[in-house]
């Protein structure tokens, strides 16, 4: 018997086996069995082919995918792992075979309904996985946005429009030191933000051998459990750092009779790498992507003749796993094996990418708050925008030390907001989330994990204030503009599903959103420049306006806006056709699925928004439907590991028509967590692999 499959009460696999390798076998087979058409998607992005079974609105991704060298930097990668950490790599080696075990008995539905078959992993295709998941979350688009709006308002718009911009994914997270439990022991909490898709981003599972036994959240396709876990002894949990780590360059590129040269900082033209790939595509003809890569980096917008229309420009983004050929694994198993703070510390130190900000704590006091990955030194400017590549003085220079941090009254409290990570970034998410947490728990001496989840669903907007205080000034109004105005102003502030105020309050800040939009000081920033579709969420005018709208409303400088009248005139227009229901009546849940939904059944509604500490992100002036929030909800209870808690949106399995495919739901929208279950014996037996 290599290993032993179990399961609790909500369907979560819990696996048992005699080795680490053995363990990661079984952890591949039981997410292939659970996961399997989640595994072939995943697959199919990370090597930029999607669009051969999703059709053309695939194409973009892969371009990006296939262009930036995802693929290869994942084989580049894992052949360094095999050199410098062959332990690792045969970890890793065991999961990817445990996977193709599971592909190879899957009944999953959605193979059957689109006529694939699973295709099969390779030993890199885990960081490939990881890398295509990961590619964005630094937001390198956000210098094109600072470059767009500079061109049109001048660089002192840019800090206008700083903020948790479109396409980016941040967290909630706190630690509670002992000192302020009713335990005396720590406990760590939070929820990550991500898009919501459907099966969910993370795997909950359970990894035991003699070397470690650990709980945790699992991205399905990666071995272990990275980014949130608890061993018993320590537990540890991540959000987003914010910060900035990856650069774009502007090229100057040409062709020769060999191939393609790039002009250096050396004032010299060095030659390009260059070939051709074909990108199947289904129900229309194979399309033909040139690959180039220069010194800098993989080009991943236009080429040696400019951009689609016509602009002579060439970007190339230059990323730290592609210049060092280290994704960070090596940090993998020495997480799973960690008994203390200390353990979890010195494994970050390998971590590569994304940059978080960590939280730990242990059995014996022991806590942790720092920043890991690798951020490179360089000019200010690459921070900024896209940096000239045939300009001297925008190389890198070496890595930033990761910065640490204490805590305040015996809590810490992340939010994506400025802190520990600030020296690495540039834009960071607005306060409110981190301000509320911290307002919360300084609200009570002593915590239970049990009282958690009143943080996770507080549903408190902050960031209404500004709008607010225009609506508070506004005189002269039609009666049933003032009659909503005065609603508004009695309005208790929270975005709960069962709220008519919050309703009218997202109507009008909508309203005001696209009345900004379509000022003609705005108005041509609507229009994008010529960059890749994938790369169009961070240069659309309205999420940019929606997202940074308290700046907007109290700027110092409003560029000829009048603002007072875009409040008046959006309260005018919603008072005219006022919303006939409540916020969760619009603001339902809207995952992303490869696949079209045919049960028939409709998505819920939601309380929170994008300010909220229950983020559950609309984007203002367009929709009010979630595509982002808590893609899993967790705490970890120092005192007692029985005593932790768990959610993920929908359910455990992947497969439609399990009994676990979506049973978490009704936990997950109530705000409710599932018990941790690690004792074998309250499990049912599952299989003998």
């Amino acid at each position: 018997m290599s290993a032993e499959t179990y399961r609790d009460a909500w369907g979560i696999p819990h696996l048992r086996a005699a080795t680490a390798g053995e363990l990661a076998r079984a952890q591949g087979r039981v997410t292939a069995r659970d996961r399997a058409w989640q595994l072939e998607v995943e697959r199919h992005r990370a090597q930029g082919t999607s669009a051969s079974f999703l059709g053309p609105g695939a194409l973009s991704w892969d371009r990006l995918a296939r262009r930036a060298r995802l693929a290869d930097t994942a084989r580049r990668c894992f052949a360094a792992l095999e050199d410098e950490d062959p332990e690792t790599a045969a970890w890793v080696r065991e999961y990817t075979d445990g996977v193709n075990e599971g592909l190879a008995a899957c009944d999953a539905p959605e193979f059957a309904r689109t006529g694939l078959a699973p295709g099969r992993w390779e030993p890199w295709t885990p960081l490939a996985v990881w890398l295509a998941t990961h590619i964005l979350f630094a937001g390198f688009p956000a210098k094109l946005w600072r470059e767009h709006i500079t061109a049109h308002l001048g660089p002192d718009a840019v800090a206008l429009f700083a903020t948790d911009g479109p396409g980016t994914a941040g967290s909630n997270g706190w630690l509670v030191s002992g000192e302020r439990t009713v335990t005396g022991h720590a406990i760590v909490a939070g929820d990550p933000h991500r898009f919501i898709e459907e099966p969910g981003v993370y795997q909950q599972i359970h990894l035991s051998c003699p070397e470690f036994d650990v709980v945790g959240l699992a991205v399905p396709g990666v071995p272990g459990i990275a980014h949130f876990g608890h061993t018993g002894t320590v537990a540890w949990a991540i959000t987003n750092a914010m910060a900035d780590y990856q650069d774009l360059y502007r090229e100057r590129l040409r062709r020769t009779g060999a191939g393609v040269e790039a002009l250096g900082p050396d004032g010299t033209w060095h030659r390009a790498a260059r070939h051709t790939e074909t990108i199947h595509v289904a129900g229309e003809d194979s399309v033909e992507v040139e690959v180039i890569e220069t010194d800098r980096g993989p080009v991943i917008a236009g080429g040696p003749e400019g951009l689609d229309d016509g602009t002579p420009a060439a970007l190339s983004l230059r990323y730290p796993p592609r210049v060092t050929a280290d994704l960070g694994f090596g940090a993998l198993l020495p997480l799973l094996r960690a008994r203390r703070v200390a353990d979890v510390d010195r494994a970050l130190d390998a971590w590569a990418e994304p940059v978080n900000v960590v939280q730990a704590a242990d059995t014996e006091g022991g806590l942790l708050h720092r920043v890991a990955g690798r951020v490179p030194v360089r000019a200010t400017a690459n921070r900024l925008r896209p940096v000239p590549a045939w300009e001297p003085g925008h190389a890198w220079t070496g890595w930033h030390t990761p910065p640490r941090a204490g805590l305040t009254d015996g809590v810490a409290v992340m939010a994506n907001q400025r802190g520990p990570a600030t020296p690495l970034g540039v834009e960071f998410a607005p306060p409110h989330r981190a301000d509320r947490i911290a307002a919360l728990l300084a609200g009570k001496e002593r915590w239970s994990a049990a009282d958690m989840p009143a943080l996770h669903t507080d549903t408190h907007l902050a960031s209404a204030g500004p709008l607010l205080d225009l609506v508070t000034a506004l005189d002269g109004l039609s009666p049933g503009a003032a009659a909503l105005r005065d609603r508004l102003l009695a309005w208790d502030r929270r975005m709960d599903a069962d709220s008519a105020g919050a309703a009218a309050y997202a109507a009008v800040r909508g309203a005001v959103v696209r009345h900004l939009a379509a000022h003609p000081a705005l108005a041509p920033a609507a229009v994008p420049p010529a960059y890749p579709e994938v790369l169009q969420p961070w240069l659309a005018l309205v999420p940019r306006i929606a997202y940074a709208l308290e700046h907007l409303l109290r700027a110092e400088d409003p560029y000829g806006i009048d603002r007072a009248e875009a409040v008046r005139a959006a309260l005018e227009e919603v008072a005219a056709e006022p919303p006939a229901g409540t916020w969760g009546d619009t603001h339902r849940l809207a995952p992303w699925r490869a696949l079209p939904d045919t049960s028939g059944s409709p998505e819920p509604g939601l309380s929170g928004d994008h300010d909220c500490v229950l983020c559950t992100s609309a984007v203002p002036g367009l929709t009010d439907r979630a595509a982002r929030g808590p893609a899993a909800r967790y705490v970890w209870d120092l005192a007692d590991r029985r005593r932790s808690g768990w959610v993920v949106p929908h359910g455990a399995s992947g497969v439609p028509g399990s009994p676990h495919h979506r049973d978490q739901q009704p936990l997950w929208l109530g705000g409710e967590l599932a018990p941790v279950v690690t004792d074998f014996d309250r499990l049912t037996k599952e299989t003998d692999d």
